[in-house]
């Protein structure tokens, strides 16, 4: 992967990526042949989906035990905003709305960005339950995401089998239920993924137009947009990249901007007033983060509580073992950037955990890479450990834990 020849085909390859600004640049071709790319891509889709299944039963047996269907966890929460919206529209949904001390709020939909219940409205036009035509969407974008992940985890390690084991642990990764539902996680990672992938090959019209739809998704598209944006100067800069990158620079935050400044002319109002107002989040330096993981340390909690400190903990902890291991830095950059949004965020503690699973696929890659180093039974032992933990916490966060996730 690094062009030498010198590094045994069982060896990572992390060390050294950091010598040369644009080492991380070389990469697969995106022009094999199809019927190739289909046939390489089969087992990891297949890994996905199997692990999906798991996480998906396991909430089926756990909802029911508790009195609920599947299709209610499927759609709760966020998932409820997203369906409003892609039926009645903005305006139509925010006229129910309520604010964080249930007063009438009907600028509240505008927190939610465009591009997913827009993609459930398209699918239900096919004669589709609006809320099955969002699992759809979410189930799509999911598999749209597996190739991306393969090609990110050949950017540190060749062998195949870290690329599967890092698909494995993504898809039952805590909170990883929230693939499978009415969410935004699967569309964003899928979108991220991908322009991931088009930074690390210099594929920049890739990277910005991902960025742009990315933007059009979630407010987490910020550290994305960045991370393009930068790789992409840095290439036109050093005459590298040519119009694309410049290109590529120019369409990465245009989704994000244009949200903001639609919201802007709608409302009269910011969207980052309009989450304060109607969920009281706004930036506070990590400050709530910090009180929420130290009661959950120091004192009696619920599971959700200790699990989700541990998460949160191990996330920042991985975050330094990327940047020890010197993986191309868009990948560290992205991973820290997601991580430090997450954790600097204040009002809404307890769905950190949620929040940082859109940087899994990368933070996740130092897991990967060493139980590819273990025999192969040890390695698939501690993934199906860890799938079965993960796929169990999402269940218990969406059946058992009362609160917003």
């Amino acid at each position: 992967m690094d062009g030498t020849g010198s590094t045994p085909p069982n060896t990572p390859r992390t060390a050294g990526r950091g010598d040369d600004p644009d080492e991380y640049a070389a990469a697969p071709a995106m022009d094999t042949p199809l019927a190739t790319r289909v046939r390489r891509a089969a087992p990891p889709v297949l890994v996905y989906l199997a692990v999906r299944l798991v996480g998906v039963l396991v909430l089926a047996v756990m909802a029911a035990t508790h009195d609920t269907s599947l299709l209610d966890r499927l759609t709760s929460w966020d998932g409820q905003w997203y369906l409003g919206i892609a039926e009645h529209g903005y305006a139509g949904h925010g006229e129910s709305s309520l604010d964080a001390d249930g007063e009438p709020y009907s600028t509240a939909p505008y927190a939610f960005f465009p591009l997913y219940p827009a993609a459930m409205s398209i699918v239900a036009t096919f004669g589709i339950p609006l809320d099955v035509a969002g699992l759809v969407v979410s189930t799509v974008a999911g598999l749209a995401a597996v190739p991306a992940v393969m090609r990110l985890a050949r950017h540190v390690d060749p062998r195949r089998r870290a690329g599967l084991l890092l698909v494995a642990l993504w898809a039952g990764a805590p909170m990883a239920g929230v693939l499978s539902m009415v969410y935004t996680e699967a569309a964003f990672l899928a979108l991220a993924a991908w322009s991931l992938v088009g930074v690390l090959e210099r594929r920049w019209l890739l990277a910005g137009a991902c960025a742009l739809s990315a933007g059009l998704t979630r407010s987490s598209a910020a550290v994305l947009i960045a991370v393009v944006v930068v790789a992409a100067l840095h290439a036109a800069w050093a005459r590298r990249g040519g119009w694309p990158a410049a290109a590529g620079a120019v369409l990465a935050p245009l989704g994000l901007l244009g949200w903001w400044l639609t919201v802007y002319l709608a409302t009269g109002r910011t969207w980052q007033a309009i989450q304060l107002d109607g969920w009281g989040v706004s930036w506070d330096w990590g400050a709530d983060t910090v009180d929420w993981i130290t009661g959950a340390f120091g004192i009696e909690s619920h599971p959700y509580d200790l699990v989700g400190a541990i998460v949160i903990v191990g996330a920042a902890a991985l975050v330094v073992v990327l940047a020890a291991q010197r993986v191309p830095w868009p990948l560290t950059a992205y991973a820290a950037g997601i991580v430090t949004l997450a954790v600097g965020s204040g009002g809404l503690a307890i769905t950190t955990p949620r929040l940082l699973l859109v940087a899994a696929p990368v933070l996740m890659l130092p897991i990967a890479v060493g139980l590819a180093n273990r025999r192969r039974g040890t390695g698939l032992a501690v993934t199906g450990m860890a799938v079965a933990a993960g796929c169990w916490f999402s269940a218990y966060a969406l059946t058992v834990w009362p609160y917003a996730i």
